[in-house]
């Protein structure tokens, strides 16, 4: 065949699969507990085998009978563990150095990332440095912050000292806001790099309003229903939320309050604020209706380095009345979606709850604007945030070899 009649040569390019990284993923709270810490490292996890990454899941088992699982997308590695003082539904995992060192002698991950900061975290912690894998960590938990809640201040620069020598012994400490970054900065963390936290828009939304539900509060059409949704606990700093209550009906009677979740304050609290609701632990679709079916949310918490609730309240199209700080700092535009007071200015929140309380419609002209500021804070954007950090993390300047299938694991 001469060249002249040949036909032309067509060359197509295939770009390259995408890398696809052995993550051991190490925490002491998964679902179903309910906590920021759980919920979102949930999402991530989901996220991060989306993007084709095959990951490790190392946790204490939640009950004595409990097995490793073999159908959630991921491997799960369980450990021994024991009960949490003061939250006996969470467990605290036990030193566990030498069953890493043999499971990942066994099958060895490409990058180790530490959730939580327990005696499982620093078990992983010291067996990924002798394995001589890279580490990478969260700063998830104002441990340190809550000390003087629960009567041990005193041992606040010991836990700093603590968690500061944990994350600057990985190679990257991922925290949430830029204000927890210069926070922890300022008291010598290195590596500290921010990355933004996920919220599920198509669950949390506007439209999951529900009148019934209001009713069910004593709530009409009309009426200002505030909301506060997380733990019942001391650090939480709850009694600024009855003292903003308080201040709104001294206004206007039609003021609802209701408080969402559970916690070893609750009955402490009824008694202190009867007249407001307590809806108890939600979830799903339940807890969403929750959320919408308010008008303002108010957030009085010090201690949180997120705060995951409030921009769970903004996508539900709650403007948010909260202290400048965590996520409140970040995503709160004040006047604007929301409203923020000086850090620990308890007087300043409650008359900005009375100005509401006398003027509804800035409440409303908020709740306009309050979902648009969340938007896209959707978690398969924080996934690809966060797997850019471990591949460069891991050294991979190009796509790794393909992973083999690992076997679950308990031990």
């Amino acid at each position: 065949m001469s060249s002249a009649n040949a036909e032309p040569i067509l060359v197509e390019e295939f770009p390259a699969a995408r890398p696809s990284l052995r993550l051991s993923v190490v925490t002491e709270t998964w679902p179903p507990e309910i906590n920021g810490v759980a919920l979102t490292l949930s999402r991530l996890v989901q996220g991060l085998c989306a993007r084709n990454h095959q990951v490790q899941l190392i946790r204490p088992r939640q009950a004595r009978e409990e097995a490793a699982r073999h159908d959630l997308g991921f491997q799960e590695l369980l450990m021994r563990g024991m009960p949490i003082p003061r939250y006996p539904d969470l467990k605290l995992g036990l030193p566990s150095k030498g069953a890493l060192v043999r499971a990942w002698t066994l099958h060895r991950p490409d990058l180790v990332h530490i959730a939580t900061e327990g005696p499982l975290g620093w078990s992983a912690l010291q067996a990924a440095r002798r394995l001589r894998l890279p580490v990478t960590s969260d700063f998830r938990t104002n441990f340190h912050a809550y000390s003087q809640h629960y009567g041990v201040g005193w041992l606040k620069t010991p836990i700093v000292a603590y968690l500061r020598k944990f994350h600057n012994l990985t190679r990257c400490t991922m925290v949430p806001t830029q204000g927890l970054r210069a926070e922890l900065q300022a008291i010598g963390f290195q590596n500290v790099q921010v990355v933004a936290r996920g919220v599920d828009t198509q669950l949390f939304s506007p439209a999951r309003r529900d009148e019934a539900l209001r009713q069910s509060w004593g709530a009409g059409p009309d009426d200002l229903v505030m909301v506060a949704v997380g733990r019942l606990a001391a650090e939480k700093n709850l009694e600024v939320v009855i003292q903003a209550y308080e201040a709104m009906r001294g206004a206007r009677e039609d003021v609802r309050l209701v408080f969402v979740g559970d916690g070893p304050q609750r009955a402490a609290l009824q008694q202190r604020c009867p007249a407001a609701h307590f809806a108890g632990m939600r979830r799903g679709e339940d807890l969403a209706a929750h959320y919408a079916s308010a008008d303002l949310f108010v957030f009085p918490s010090l201690t949180e380095t997120f705060g995951n609730v409030t921009i769970e309240a903004l996508a539900s199209g709650l403007p948010v009345l909260a202290f400048d700080t965590a996520a409140a700092g970040d995503w709160v535009s004040p006047g604007h979606n929301g409203w923020l007071l000086p850090v620990d200015d308890a007087r300043g929140l409650a008359q900005q709850a009375l100005v509401l309380a006398r003027d509804p419609a800035q409440v409303r002209a908020a709740a306009a604007h309050a979902r648009a500021q969340v938007a896209q804070l959707d978690w398969q954007q924080i996934a690809r945030q966060v797997e850019d950090i471990f591949l460069r993390t891991a050294g991979w300047s190009s796509p790794p070899p393909a992973a083999s299938p690992q076997p679950s694991l308990a031990v």
